[in-house]
């Protein structure tokens, strides 16, 4: 019986090889047979649509991902708008120039923007260069276009470009306009595989007449498209970024990774670090066109991929009333310096920043700066707001660094508690300024005698830290701060360049500047003085490491990434698996101490301020001596016993504390007004 299976099994085996020897012959014979009648059967008729017809790829642009607040709120969102496309596919060379400049002159009746990007003016009966185009001028004379002198003049380069486009037979200002086009179709690479866009935004109106009176022209197309919108432009503008044309330096960089000259990019911010996320994968149509120029079929046609939907974790609200808050900082401050009558009291604030963490995850609720602009009008108004006092461009609360004064003591006093410097029961006397070592005469704030280090923090007793920082030493100061998140990037999510590292003071950064450290720099360095500098993320970021127990977690302003449809996570920062970054590894009981005096701080010293506050409040204010009236900084925790928000507040020459911790009492009046809040603050 067990030969009889045996030998079935045998020849079921022989005949699965022979099936398989016969289906691959017929393979091959299919191939065979197709290859003769290409190169034998049909070979000429093959061989004469291969002369007579070229094929292009022409690509489609692929949506792109959105940017959205932590509720959904839109940021950067598309909405459709139209363009006018010039077709070289379907535009025959011979009427290029009349066809344009009936575009341009259908488009100025409309009073719509074509895109005109030639450096050159008409100027009565001649040309000139246009203001502040330099590099633009420095282009067109370079040897990629024109190869002329650094030195040839606007006429000169116009009598060439004239010839080149044959534009001979038109007005000055005809001239001028065709050749803008002509020239930035050159620059963007028009072919038959790349359309030119001539105008990428014109309205519903604008649309119908361009194609009632081009109906018959052919190669002017008006084609729906994407038009990248900021709905909340005001809104976190620095941290969303900016979207634009790319520059021929990116392009060199990126044009093996598919960009085009025609395309668009992410140019700071979040439109800049998730480039590759949100962009998508373009599509593309391959036709056949024959010699003479007409379609003959579309061989193969390859739909787009949208780009992926970034959600930050960033609240529009919140974000809103934070800059309203700077706004009302800066008038406070030169509001209390007129009253005051003095210089240096607060007349020169213009500027400032806030963070708000949620200490869950050190998630970024707000990041807000001021001045700032509206995103939606950034590359309109670009001149405007570069020149605007205060440097709205400046991205403060991740590029600004400051001296953080006394909001460092909590640190230095976890520190020299946990190293055993001092104790809870150590007292420093303090006669109002400290002289410990010869030259160096350091004020106190006041005189505070015989004092703890609670009553430290609570009074913020210069005298008292300056002693326990010479106590402690450098090396273990710096330790702490390192820990905390000083002198290193949270690693937000940005690109690099676009957050700073900061500095902590000591020997090693002294070094770097060739400068000697000296023991009279660490009794300023353990004040928030001498060259520890600090952003607003990096404060914020180390109020809610103070919160969370000594314990750092990474700091994030992205909550996840979805596709475009949003059914499907492909990446996510869980607020319940928050990543650990750093440990200051303070006992409870020291913790406990600093968050006492911290706490005392609020509800003595800045009572005037916090005094009817519904919730208890940990925090420190810290003024920093600049040029100018001091920086006026603060950092507080909130329920100071279960915390749930972290805040870190710097104005610029605010000169007062006060400046500072009513920004903050702003956002925590929000957070804490929420009945969900409450409740949670409550339990």
């Amino acid at each position: 019986m067990e030969q009889t299976e045996y030998n079935s099994e045998k020849k079921s085996g022989r005949g699965r090889m022979i099936f398989m020897i016969v289906l691959l012959l017929l393979i091959f014979g299919a191939f065979v047979a197709r290859l003769i009648d290409w190169q034998i059967v049909n070979g000429d008729k093959y061989d004469l649509i291969a002369k007579s017809s070229t094929t292009y790829t022409v690509e489609s642009e692929a949506l792109r991902g959105e940017i959205l607040d932590v509720n959904g709120v839109g940021l950067a969102v598309n909405t459709t708008g139209y363009k006018i496309v010039i077709d070289k596919l379907y535009m025959e060379d011979e009427k290029l120039n009349d066809s344009i400049l009936s575009l341009v002159n259908l488009m100025e009746k409309c009073g719509e923007k074509w895109i005109d990007v030639l450096p050159i003016v008409v100027n009565g009966d001649s040309y000139k260069f246009a203001d502040d185009k330099e590099d633009e001028i420095a282009a067109l004379k370079s040897k990629d276009n024109l190869n002329m002198n650094s030195y040839s003049t606007a006429d000169e380069c116009m009598n060439k470009l004239v010839e080149e486009y044959g534009c001979q037979k038109y007005s000055k200002n005809d001239r001028r306009n065709i050749i803008s086009v002509r020239y930035n179709m050159k620059l963007m690479g028009y072919s038959k595989s790349v359309p030119y866009t001539f105008a990428d935004k014109i309205s519903p109106d604008t649309m119908a007449v361009v194609s009632e009176n081009f109906q018959d022209v052919t190669g002017i197309d008006v084609r729906s498209s994407t038009i990248r919108s900021n709905p909340n432009g005001t809104a976190a503008a620095h941290i969303v970024g900016a979207y634009g044309a790319i520059s021929s330096e990116e392009y060199k960089e990126l044009s093996e990774d598919g960009y085009a000259l025609n395309d668009k990019i992410g140019k700071f911010g979040i439109e800049k670090s998730f480039e590759s996320s949100l962009r998508g994968k373009s599509g593309s149509q391959m036709i056949r066109a024959s010699s003479s120029g007409n379609i003959l079929e579309i061989v193969e046609t390859k739909n787009a991929e949208p780009g992926n939907t970034v959600y930050l974790t960033i609240d529009t609200k919140y974000q809103q009333i934070a800059q309203k808050a700077l706004k009302e900082a800066a008038k406070e401050a030169n509001d209390l310096a007129k009253a005051a009558g003095t210089k240096n009291s607060g007349e020169d604030c213009v500027s400032g920043s806030v963070v708000m963490l949620d200490v869950k995850d050190f998630s970024v609720i707000c990041a807000a700066t001021y001045p700032t602009y509206d995103l939606s009008k950034y590359w309109e108004d670009y001149t405007k707001i570069a020149e605007t006092k205060g440097d709205p461009l400046i991205n403060r609360p991740f590029m600004s660094a400051f001296a953080p004064g006394s909001t460092f003591k909590p640190l230095v006093a976890s520190a020299a508690l946990e190293e055993k410097a001092i104790t809870k029961d150590t007292h420093i006397s303090c006669t109002g300024i400290y002289g410990y070592y010869s030259g160096l005469n350091i004020k106190c704030m006041g005189v505070h005698g015989n004092i703890d280090v609670i009553d430290a923090i609570t009074v913020s007793c210069n005298y008292f830290f300056n002693e326990t920082g010479r106590l402690l030493g450098i090396e273990n100061i710096n330790n702490y701060a390192r820990r905390a998140g000083f002198g290193s990037p949270t690693g937000i999510e940005l690109s690099e360049g676009e957050e700073t590292s900061g500095a902590i003071a000591g020997p090693e950064n002294s070094k770097k500047w060739g400068n000697e450290w000296y023991p009279g720099n660490t009794v300023q360095a353990a004040i928030g003085q001498s060259d520890t500098l600090i952003s607003p993320i990096q404060l914020a970021t180390y109020a809610a490491t103070l919160a969370n127990d000594g314990v750092r977690l990474k700091t994030h302003i992205v909550r996840k990434v979805v596709n475009y449809a949003r059914d499907k996570v492909i990446m996510e920062n869980d607020p319940e698996k928050p990543t650990v970054v750093d440990n200051m590894e303070i006992s409870e009981e020291n913790r406990a101490i600093v968050r006492q005096g911290m706490i005392n701080a609020v509800n003595e010293t800045y009572s005037s301020v916090f005094g009817d506050f519904k919730v208890q409040i940990a925090g420190k204010t810290g003024t920093a001596e600049n040029n100018g009236s001091d920086h006026a900084n603060f950092i507080c925790y909130a329920p100071a016993d279960d915390p749930q928000v972290a805040v870190g507040v710097m104005i610029e020459h605010g000169a007062k504390s006060s400046v500072a911790m009513n920004v903050a009492k702003k956002l925590l009046t929000e957070y804490f007004s929420s009945e969900a809040a409450s409740a949670k603050a409550k339990d």
